[in-house]
């Protein structure tokens, strides 16, 4: 799974059935005493319990509709709600690790969900082999349409912990139970390479911003360094961002001095974050490549660099996401995402207005890939060498 573009838009897929959002609202409104001042819908639920052919979903379903069409009507298409196991994983993402077994899934032409086990896992080591298939984690009986991320959810946990697993081998698939103990797997926001045209050249991929990324970019840049690399390239193309407070640590690493950005929640002053200290990286020579699905707090590094004038932005405008998300976590392991204020950069954005970042060497989105952006910033970065 990624956090690239998206991170932004894949949760905000909350069209509700009625009866769910009016009968989950009716369930709720029966233990919370203040929210009977929505009368109408009192009756369309009691019309449609006394007259619909169907009975209602059960009570999980009709709560989440609920809040879906709640959340619906409020028109924000950043302040979204979030099932429990698409929660859990998003948080192991930003996290950038989990407490899990090692393991890929993936579906067979059937449907049935197959095990590759990474080189040295505990998957691997407890005896799971390429092409194993998946029958039940813990009490989860799986079938084709068990969602992935419940299965993903359900085989991930603390640390240090056993999850229970029940496997077949290929060919004669029998079912055996295996218990595997879950140890810290990372999940690295953070490849990079040497350009293979241009071996000075080293090119930087963030694919989410996560409490992991500033010890990464700096692990990235030192093995470069030591391979060859004089020039980087940060490339934030379809980087849909990640933890804002991360994305103006990251843009700290490359700067000497001055403002990242400001912010502002409802009802509260403006805040500023400052460069508090020379960055460990204020001085390699630096591009960022950007397209539309650079957003959020990956907006913030590409922004910061640019209204320094640290390093030029190659590629096409930003998507312009300026504002920042609340994550409270509900009582089940779900989590309601609230829109709760806005950021902005004010030599580049100061009205926060949701104009993209626009690129200093634009590059039309049609025609943006690695190499066409590569040699842009190669031009700009090294000239004719």
């Amino acid at each position: 799974m990624s956090f690239k573009r998206g991170f932004i838009f894949s949760l905000i897929a909350i069209g509700s059935t009625a009866i769910a959002f009016v009968s989950g609202y009716y369930i709720h409104a029966t233990q919370n005493p203040g929210l009977e001042r929505f009368p109408i819908l009192d009756q369309a639920y009691r019309i449609l319990l006394n007259h619909a052919l169907e009975e209602p979903p059960s009570p999980p379903t009709l709560e989440y509709g609920m809040i879906q069409g709640m959340i619906q009507a409020y028109g924000d298409p950043y302040t979204i709600f979030v099932e429990p196991a698409q929660h859990e994983l998003e948080s192991n993402s930003l996290a950038g690790k989990f407490g899990g077994i090692g393991v890929d899934l993936s579906r067979d032409q059937n449907g049935h969900l197959v095990l590759f086990p990474i080189p040295n896992s505990p998957a691997e080591k407890a005896g799971i082999l390429e092409g194993d298939r998946l029958i039940a984690v813990e009490a989860l009986e799986i079938s084709p349409e068990t969602p992935l991320e419940t299965v993903q959810a359900g085989i991930r946990g603390p640390e240090g912990e056993a999850v229970r697993l029940v496997i077949a081998h290929p060919p004669d698939f029998e079912p055996v139970e295996i218990r595997i103990k879950r140890e810290s797997i990372p999940l690295p926001s953070v490849t990079w390479h040497l350009d293979p045209d241009r071996p000075q050249l080293g090119v930087i991929q963030i694919n989410v911003i996560t409490a992991s990324t500033p010890n990464e970019i700096q692990e990235a840049v030192d093995d470069l360094q030591a391979r060859g690399g004089t020039h980087f390239v940060l490339d934030l193309r379809d980087n849909g961002g990640g933890l804002l407070s991360t994305g103006v640590e990251t843009a700290r690493l490359f700067l000497r001095e001055g403002m990242i950005i400001q912010q502002q929640y409802r009802g509260q002053g403006v805040e500023s974050f400052n460069v508090e200290e020379p960055g460990p990286l204020a001085d390699i020579p630096l591009a960022v490549l950007v397209n539309h699905g650079t957003a959020s707090a990956a907006e913030i590094i590409a922004g910061a660099l640019q209204a320094q004038q640290r390093a030029r932005l190659v590629g096409s405008p930003t998507f312009g996401k300026y504002t920042i998300q609340l994550v409270f976590d509900l009582k089940d392991g779900s989590s309601l995402h609230v829109t709760a204020g806005r950021w902005w950069i004010p030599e580049l954005n100061p009205t926060g207005d949701g104009a993209g970042l626009r690129p200093d060497v634009p590059i039309a989105e049609e025609e943006i890939n690695l190499d066409s952006a590569l040699a842009a910033a190669s031009e700009m970065l090294l000239g004719g060498q």
